[in-house]
């Protein structure tokens, strides 16, 4: 499984940021409301599901910059 320097997986980190206020935030509600979605999903898993599903370009630059910041965190 895939952490960042605090040993969190991508898919907790984002579920923590439903709260936000902005792109990533969004996301983050999304996949709170996403039966299937898994704290032990990378960055990578979820482009898969995000492009198997049919989303648009800014779903996946909130995804990319979601990503840097988590990969910071």
């Amino acid at each position: 499984m895939q952490t960042n320097e605090q040993g969190e997986p991508f898919g907790a980190w984002l579920l923590k940021q439903a709260g936000r206020h902005d792109w990533i935030g969004t996301l983050a509600k999304q996949a709170k409301g996403d039966p299937k979605f898994q704290k032990s999903l990378t960055p990578d898993d979820l482009r898969k599901r995000l492009h198997d599903a049919g989303a648009e370009g800014d779903t996946f630059e909130a995804l990319d910059d979601a990503e840097i910041e988590w990969l910071s965190a």
